[in-house]
């Protein structure tokens, strides 16, 4: 069984990072992933409390995005914070999850989370978009538990 460690190679990590960095060159949300072996919560409950831990709530705009993996779980969630959800549809993540989902189902998680990452961006854009003034708020790494 595969740990988090185990994941992805050092040249998929610089891949996911780098898509981040392109991504946040449309929008001014702040894109993270997180990549833990296992939780005993929900997928969604333990991406939420993985967001807080990080800060990623501590954006001027709240415009933090969230991407969580279990590995041995073979769980996953997309979670945005609160300025996110209050200016887009319900189901606003449903294809960038699908997108992402589809990947991983063939073992290509760098691939998934690359796509996933540029597509949260592109769509961020139209209601965050990049401004000269915005700064990067949060850290681009892979955050491990």
């Amino acid at each position: 069984m595969a740990k988090a460690k185990d994941l992805l190679t050092p040249a998929e990590e610089e891949a996911i990072v780098a898509a981040i960095g392109q991504a946040e060159k449309n929008t001014s949300g702040e894109i993270r992933v997180h990549v833990e072996d296992t939780s005993k919560k929900p997928p969604l409950e333990r991406a939420q409390e993985v967001f807080q831990q990080l800060g990623m709530h501590a954006t001027e705009a709240r415009n933090g995005v969230l991407f969580y993996v279990g590995v041995k779980d073979h769980s996953f969630a997309i979670v945005g914070d609160e300025g996110i959800d209050k200016a887009v549809e319900n189901d606003f993540w449903d294809c960038t999850k699908d997108v992402v989902i589809g990947h991983f189902k063939e073992g290509r998680f760098s691939q998934g989370l690359v796509e996933g990452i540029l597509r949260a961006g592109d769509r961020l854009k139209a209601y965050f978009p990049f401004a000269d003034s915005d700064s990067n708020e949060l850290p681009d790494s892979i955050s491990k538990g």
